[in-house]
C-alpha cells in the first residue's frame, strides 16, 4: 500500500500514490485553480503595453493567490501616493523562481503543457513594461501639474477678487460738488412746490362718500308671522322626540324575522353532519318517517338497513328455533 500523501490542489489525503494526480477530480479542481488566476494574468499581460498609473487609494492593496508558487501574490504595485496597475503580477509572474515553481507544478500536476506559456511573463515583455511604465509615470506628473496650475489660477482668481472687495470698502468716498449740491436743492424746492399747488385744486377724481346703510332703523319694522308649530306632533325644540327616533308603524306593528329560525339552523346543522359520513354505512336508508307502535322495540339487538324491527324479531326467532335442533340432534345419543 502507498504511503499517505496531502494533495495542497484537493485538500484531502489519499493512498493511491502517483495515480491521484490522473483522477478526474484532481483534474477538475487543477483546472479550476487555473481559471481562477488566468483572467487576472490575461490583465496584466494587457498593461505590458501601456501601464496604468492613479493615485493610490486602499484598494490597491488586493492580492491575488498564485497556485504554482502557493503564495499570495500582490497584484498592484505601490509606492507612496502613486499605483501602478498590474506591476506587482507581472514582477512575479516575470520572476525566476515563479518560472521554476510553475515547472515543478506542472510536472507534479500532469497539467496541459499548452496553457503553461500563458502563466509565464518573459524578461522582453516585462522590460517593455518598465519602458512603459516610466512614460507613464511622466503623463501622470505632466497632468499633476496642470491640475496645479489651475489650482493655482483659481485661488490667484479668488484673491484678487477679494483684494478688490477690500479696497473698495476702504477708499474714502468722493466729496459732492457744492454747485452741483445747490442746483440740485433748488430743483428739489422747485418740484415740492409744484406738488403743493396741485394738492390744493380740486380732484375730478374724488367720488362722493356712500351713504350708511342701518338694517335696524326704527322705521322699518319686520313682520310677525306667528309660531309655525303643527297640532298634536310639536318638534324637537318643545321636546318631541325626533322625527329619526321615531318607529315606522309597519315596522313596529309586525315583527319580521330576518333568516332562519333556530330550530332551521340546527335541522340544516345536522344534514350537513350526515353529508360528511359515508353513503353506504348501516342504516343510511332507513325511512324515519314511518310510524311504529310503542311495543315495535325488541328486548335484543339487531343490525338492519331497512324495513321494519318486527321482521328482524321473527328471523331471530327461526334462527334460535334452528339452532336449538340442530344441538339437540347432536346430543341424542346413537342407537347400536
Amino acid at each position: 500500500m502507498a504511503p499517505a500523501q496531502r494533495c495542497p490542489l484537493c485538500r484531502q489525503t489519499f493512498f493511491c500514490g502517483r495515480g491521484h494526480v490522473y483522477s478526474r477530480k484532481h483534474q477538475r479542481q487543477l483546472k479550476a485553480a487555473l481559471e481562477r488566476l488566468l483572467p487576472q494574468v490575461e490583465a496584466a499581460r494587457k498593461a505590458t503595453r501601456a501601464a496604468q498609473v492613479e493615485r493610490y487609494v486602499p484598494e490597491h492593496e488586493r492580492r491575488c493567490w498564485c497556485p504554482c508558487c502557493g503564495c499570495e501574490v500582490r497584484k498592484h504595485l505601490s509606492h507612496g501616493d502613486l499605483t501602478v496597475l498590474h506591476g506587482g503580477l507581472l514582477e512575479h509572474l516575470a520572476s525566476p523562481e515563479h518560472k521554476k515553481a510553475t515547472n515543478r507544478f506542472w510536472w507534479e500536476n500532469k497539467a496541459e503543457f499548452q496553457m503553461k506559456e500563458k502563466f509565464l511573463i518573459s524578461p522582453q515583455d516585462y522590460a517593455r513594461f518598465k519602458k512603459s511604465m516610466v512614460k507613464g509615470l511622466d503623463t501622470y506628473e505632466e497632468k499633476e501639474d496642470e491640475v496645479i496650475k489651475e489650482m493655482a489660477a483659481q485661488i490667484r482668481e479668488v484673491e484678487q477678487s477679494r483684494q478688490e472687495l477690500v479696497r473698495s470698502v476702504l477708499e474714502p468716498q468722493a466729496v459732492p460738488d457744492p454747485e452741483e449740491g445747490s442746483s440740485a436743492l433748488g430743483s428739489w424746492k422747485g418740484t415740492n412746490s409744484l406738488v403743493a399747488s396741485t394738492s390744493q385744486q380740486p380732484s375730478y377724481l374724488d367720488l362722493p362718500p356712500a351713504p350708511a346703510l342701518d338694517w335696524m332703523e326704527t322705521g322699518q319694522p319686520l313682520t310677525f308671522i306667528g309660531h309655525q308649530d303643527t297640532p298634536g306632533i310639536g318638534n324637537i325644540h318643545s321636546g318631541a322626540t325626533p322625527p329619526w327616533m321615531v318607529q315606522d308603524e309597519e315596522h313596529s306593528s309586525v315583527n319580521q324575522q330576518i333568516g332562519p329560525s333556530y330550530e332551521e339552523f340546527i335541522k340544516e346543522k345536522e344534514k350537513q353532519k350526515l353529508k360528511k359520513l359515508p353513503p353506504d354505512r348501516v342504516g343510511a336508508n332507513f325511512d324515519h318517517s314511518s310510524s311504529t307502535s310503542v311495543g315495535w322495540l325488541p328486548s335484543f339487538g339487531r343490525v338492519w338497513n331497512n324495513g321494519r324491527r318486527w321482521q328482524s324479531r321473527h328471523q331471530f326467532k327461526t334462527e334460535a328455533a334452528a339452532r336449538n335442533k340442530q344441538s339437540h340432534k347432536e346430543k341424542k345419543p346413537i342407537v347400536s
